[in-house]
């Protein structure tokens, strides 16, 4: 149960409630900033939310490692890719089996240990409102927070369409701007953090790499 939990944590299949971070870390960030949706961000707050737009928008591909921490500091590591639109592929290390493939139309998570394989639309997944096609945030989702503290940039959201799916993004302000990690509550209302490490931009990758039915 434990390993579904953290894996899920990971898509954020399960994200719901408001985000925290710990005391360390929010000294760090500093006061939380003004909320709102699209409709009543200020105006620096919108020039932030279509930074990270223009981000996602001219993301095509890119592969490297993560770092999953759970609210027990227990650590995961392992590889990712992702092609825009809608593809992706975390790979955890060993030992564990787990692999988590999207196609573009359908999540899979694969414990290939226990020979499972579960499957959500990616609508579903705050993924859906990042890696589409055409990436708005002032339009496809409700802004929590928008704010940039030194060189980091903040941005907490909510899928107009999808339920439970909250998500706290961190980029760096650049240039150039780059995804560095995200923050999620699980069910159970406990935080993960996945940080991002390695990241480059690739050609396009091997399409096997997102197709479920390979092993």
């Amino acid at each position: 149960m434990q390993r579904r939990s953290t894996t899920l944590a990971l898509l954020l299949l399960l994200a719901s409630g408001p985000l925290s971070l710990d005391a360390e870390e929010a000294k760090k960030i500093g006061p939380p900033a003004a909320t709102g949706s699209g409709e009543t961000l200020s105006r620096k707050q919108t020039e932030l939310v279509r930074k990270v737009n223009a981000y996602f928008n001219q993301l095509t591909s890119l592969k490297g490692s993560f770092v999953q921490t759970g609210a027990d500091n227990r650590r995961q590591r392992g590889k990712f890719y992702i092609s825009r639109p809608g593809r992706f592929r975390f790979e955890f290390n060993p030992p564990s089996k787990v692999v988590i493939i999207s196609d573009g139309n359908y999540v899979s998570i694969q414990d290939r240990d226990l020979n499972t394989d579960d499957r959500w639309d990616l609508g579903y997944t705050p993924f859906n409102a990042l890696l589409q096609r055409d990436v708005d945030l002032l339009r496809d989702t409700h802004i929590f927070e928008a704010q940039q503290v030194d060189d980091m940039i903040i941005v907490a959201f909510e899928d107009k369409t999808a339920e439970a799916s909250r998500i706290k993004l961190f980029l760096t302000a650049g240039p150039p701007v780059q995804i560095k990690a995200w923050i999620a509550k699980d069910a159970q209302g406990l935080d993960t953090r996945v940080d991002l490490t390695e990241i480059t931009s690739i050609a396009e990758p091997d399409a096997k790499l997102f197709d479920p039915a390979e092993r």
